[in-house]
């Protein structure tokens, strides 16, 4: 597999090179027909498609492979967010890489200049790659001698600076911000989710649906983790109520603080306007580089086009995005 890193590799100029790309990621043992699974496949020579509008003189549709099983014909991109994607492969590959290797990520307005499709193109292409990031592991996260870090935010403009039409309130403006809850383990791995309200009841189901109860727990004062904190091996508390961030060196939030730094200096910074809806994108975006610090751009960007299969979006007349 070709393993430059830059965005002038092969596979982002060239869409065979890309497909090419794909299939050793994907393929790994030679074809599999997303339809049987089956192994047993032949591939055919291009396929020329009939004329239309757009392409009076036909295309030619390339990669195409026929499951000796069922008979069903596929290529590497069925059954992924790429599938009956019209924007080439390679575009594809190269917005991936971006969005992976930029820390505070890269607004869609950004990319739709740097590819050459319009906005609404570059910004579902964008929700399609959060998609695959997303994390497929749900395993709580901490366990045994592990120290996990829970704090809330809120993301969002303030009410007063909205447009009168768009004010939900009277302007004092933390009501209308995004809660977000973060747990973190020291050293480890982030999990982020959006909640509507933030309450006991809500930070408690948070935490033992996404934390090992054998983990040792690391919160502020907040009231909502007093309850919750008893049902884990420990739990340390910071009053931050009182000007208190670092206790004895080890009784801290400075873990998830710093995940929060990053988390706000792209929405504030990249993304300026993060509806509601999408939040949980955005967060599993920066989840996921953040669960891939360690690696370098190009095995990050691997993670992401592995995680693509299975996760198809279509796009509805509402612009609402679903689930094929």
């Amino acid at each position: 597999m070709e393993n430059a890193i830059d965005i002038f590799a092969p596979r982002f100029t060239d869409e065979d090179k890309a497909r090419e790309h794909l299939e050793a990621i994907h393929w790994p043992d030679g074809p599999t027909c997303p339809h049987c699974g089956s192994l047993n496949a032949k591939r055919l020579p291009p396929q020329k498609r009939k004329p239309t509008k757009a392409h009076p003189g036909g295309t030619v549709r390339k990669g195409v492979v026929q499951c000796n099983d069922c008979r069903q014909q596929y290529t590497v991109t069925v059954g992924t967010v790429f599938e009956r994607s019209k924007v080439p492969l390679n575009k594809w590959l190269l917005v991936n890489h971006l969005l992976c290797s930029s820390k505070k990520g890269m607004s869609a307005h950004q990319i739709a200049r740097m590819i050459g499709v319009s906005y609404k193109t570059a910004w579902f292409m964008m929700h399609r790659i959060r998609e695959a990031m997303k994390d497929a592991d749900q395993e709580p996260l901490g366990g045994y001698g592990v120290t996990v870090e829970a704090d809330e935010t809120y993301v969002g403009g303030k009410d007063k600076n909205r447009h009168a039409k768009d004010r939900k309130g009277s302007g004092f403006g933390i009501h209308v911000k995004m809660p977000v809850v973060s747990l973190v383990e020291r050293g480890g791995r982030v999990r982020s989710q959006h909640m509507a309200r933030v309450t006991g009841p809500n930070l408690r189901h948070a935490l033992v649906t996404n934390a090992d109860r054998g983990s040792w727990l690391m919160t502020d004062d907040h009231n909502g983790y007093k309850a919750v904190g008893k049902e884990y091996t420990g739990h340390g508390v910071v009053k931050h109520s009182l000007g208190e961030y670092v206790r004895k060196g080890v009784f801290h939030t400075n873990t998830v603080e710093s995940y929060f730094a990053i988390l706000k200096r792209g929405i504030i910074g990249v993304y300026h306007s993060v509806s509601e809806a999408h939040l949980n994108r955005y967060l599993g975006e920066f989840d996921f580089r953040y669960n891939t610090r360690k690696l370098n751009d190009f095995e990050r960007s691997t993670e992401a086009l592995k995680g693509a299969r299975g996760k198809r979006l279509t796009y509805r007349r509402t612009g609402e995005t679903s689930y094929a």
